[in-house]
């Protein structure tokens, strides 16, 4: 998941993430941390039901809604996280999202609407989970291509799967890249599972580990060229010099 071409605007701790009409996943795991920081009850208004203050009937088993001159200052308290969960989402998003979930009731209905706007229904979101999963699962290794480049097109297709809700553990994260290396890496994945607990390593580890081993292949590769280039000299003056005693005799 690649993060908005405005990455440095707006990134402060007592302003919530700006939603920009693009990378609403992005925008949307930002917005969740910035809520949870600020007060981790906000984001079970969102989640949750919206609440309302009942009083019990005369029929003790009938409640019926509070009026506000019933409040009591819990019931108030109460009321304000609705309105402060909703006033964060708000100045979340611009104009033309506000048009769109003006007429939201609910703080949750605002997030839902969101949602499959930008997510689909949850058929749309299946048909989503099953082309990742397939890009997942023919995932491989380009034989030019670098480890960092190749973790950040992997790690773009795992984040795009969370964020659907499909989240794949980390043991099989890390068997999934020793498996998608060309054929050229077969003796360092080798190693690694003789001398790795697989169940215990994590991707960065194992991402560094083969950077490590990338870098010092570049440079034994470097260190062999000179040596060729040498030889290949020396061959072509001993050539040159066969051809020139031979011209003398």
């Amino acid at each position: 998941m690649a993060p908005p071409s405005n990455f440095e605007e707006g990134q402060s701790t007592y302003r919530p993430p700006r939603f920009n009409r693009q990378y609403y996943g992005w925008w949307k795991t930002r917005m969740h941390d910035f809520i949870m920081t600020k007060d981790s009850e906000l984001w079970d208004v969102i989640c949750d039901s919206p609440y309302i203050t009942t009083k019990n009937t005369r029929d003790l088993l009938l409640t019926m809604p509070k009026t506000r001159k019933e409040y009591v200052d819990a019931n108030r308290k109460t009321v304000e996280k609705n309105f402060r969960a909703k006033k964060i989402l708000v100045c979340g998003i611009g104009l033309d999202k506000y048009n769109r979930i003006s007429a939201c009731e609910t703080v949750k209905e605002i997030w839902e609407s969101l949602q499959t706007t930008h997510e689909g229904t949850t058929q749309v979101k299946k048909s989503n989970i099953d082309i990742l999963t397939t890009k997942y699962e023919l995932f491989r290794m380009k034989d030019d291509e670098s480890i960092q480049d190749m973790h950040t097109r992997f790690t773009s297709v795992i984040n795009e799967l969370h964020l659907l809700g499909e989240i794949i553990p980390r043991n099989k994260l890390v068997r999934k890249i020793l498996s998608i290396l060309p054929s050229y890496w077969e003796s360092k994945v080798n190693a690694i599972i003789e001398a790795k607990d697989l169940q215990k390593l994590t991707i960065d580890e194992l991402v560094e580990n083969m950077k490590t081993y990338e870098m010092k292949r570049k440079i034994d590769s470097e260190r062999r060229e000179p040596k060729k280039e040498k030889n290949l000299v020396l061959k072509a003056e001993s050539n040159d010099s066969s051809e020139e005693d031979s011209d003398m005799a």
